[in-house]
């Protein structure tokens, strides 16, 4: 006889457990507990099996009925039901070990040796906040190039045109990987080419050869933090990156060699770099010796002197110099360029080795860092010359 969902709702334990059968071998399993558990007894290749299909009431019996139906419609194409079931499971598994957010967190630690700490957790941020709500959990070998336009144009509508092209990017370099591993078989990322809206070409904003001068006027009037001051006057003199100044430590620094050796791990592409100091550079090192000697870093947090200065405060100080929208920390870099190249006294080589800029043959750019360096040591003194003549050839 057929169970009903009134009996099966109203079924209770009993001293022993006991089965109620509804047919085709499927049966509720009542314990003295009173819970109820879905089986189906079948039989294949002669031998006698039992699957399970849950717990009552979380399965109803017409759930239960559904998956006995589909049990036997396996058996009759000669599959084990069970052996279906543990497979699928198996399959269920893999397919969240190798979620797109797995594999992409995986493929981020692998890079760890090749990328600066700052470049890792920039990349992780976009990850996090971009990536992964809109794709992290699904199986990355499920995931379509429509999956990804999708994401993009979250992005896209928020004007945010050039962060949709380097989470495309990023997830690209995560398919790449995948493919590697044999956990995709595509990489839907490149077909994304020419679907995404053109960025516009923003250049970060610097000073002029003209404006320089003013800058440095107003810098030397400026009545902030003296090591704020002295950090700003460093970075003109080296153009380094912002991040590689703030963390200077005391270690990289030779003042006998008069050279700043700034080691792979902080650099954004991981390739050691050296930074001639000119006479200008050595003087601020050197009140900065007197200021913070006893830290670590050349530049300590005025809050947790053991700790780096913060990321924004060169950036506040030129916001209070009134220069918001004419320059940026990183613009410096670009005004000493256009300076250098413009001079036509150092090579295009020489330049873009002093800036760092990434070398394409990744073999070579491990052994380079000292390459024209009797070049640049003539170039950073002469820039160091230029940039302390330009401070004094103000009007005012």
């Amino acid at each position: 006889m057929k169970l009903s969902d009134t009996k099966v709702r109203n079924v209770k334990g009993k001293e022993k457990p006991y089965k109620l059968t509804d047919g085709g071998g499927l049966f509720l399993l009542v314990n003295p507990n009173g819970k109820k558990y879905w089986r189906m007894k079948y039989r294949y290749l002669n031998r006698e099996k039992l699957l399970s299909f849950g717990v009552y009431p979380d399965i109803s019996l017409a759930d239960a009925r559904e998956r006995r139906d589909e049990a036997r419609k396996l058996k009759a194409k000669g599959f084990d039901p069970s052996e279906h079931k543990r497979q699928q499971k198996e399959k269920a598994l893999l397919s969240a070990e190798n979620s797109f957010r797995n594999v992409a967190i995986e493929w981020h630690q692998r890079q760890g040796s090749k990328w600066s700490a700052y470049y890792g957790r920039q990349i992780m941020a976009r990850l996090e906040k971009d990536i992964f709500p809109k794709i992290g959990g699904k199986p990355i070998h499920e995931i379509t190039a429509r999956d990804l336009l999708r994401m993009a144009n979250v992005m896209q509508d928020r004007d945010a045109v050039e962060i949709a092209h380097r989470a495309v990017s990023i997830c690209s370099q995560v398919f790449r990987y995948a493919l590697l591993t044999d956990r995709a078989e595509n990489n839907p990322a490149l077909a994304l080419r020419g679907a995404l809206k053109t960025p516009k070409v923003s250049h970060y904003a610097h000073l002029t050869t003209n404006e320089l001068p003013g800058f440095l006027k107003d810098l030397e009037a400026y009545n902030g933090g003296f090591q704020t001051k002295l950090a700003i006057e460093l970075l003109v003199l080296t153009f380094v990156r912002t991040t590689e100044l703030r963390e200077a430590t005391w270690s990289e620094i030779n003042f006998e060699q008069a050279e700043w050796r700034i080691p792979a791990a902080r650099m954004k592409m991981r390739t050691p770099h050296i930074v001639p100091l000119s006479k200008q550079a050595l003087d601020i090192l050197t009140k900065l010796k007197k200021l913070a000697g006893k830290w670590e870093h050349v530049f300590p947090s005025i809050q947790s002197p053991r700790k780096a200065m913060c990321n924004n405060t060169m950036l506040y100080a030129l916001y209070s110099m009134g220069y918001k929208d004419r320059t940026t920390i990183h613009g410096f870099r670009a005004t000493a360029s256009t300076v250098l190249n413009e001079s036509g006294l150092f090579g295009h080589d020489v330049i873009e080795r002093q800036l760092a800029h990434q070398e394409r043959n990744r073999v070579r750019a491990a052994y380079n860092h000292a390459d024209y360096l009797p070049e640049r040591r003539k170039m950073m003194q002469w820039w160091g010359d230029y940039v302390a003549n330009a401070g004094k050839n103000t009007v005012g």
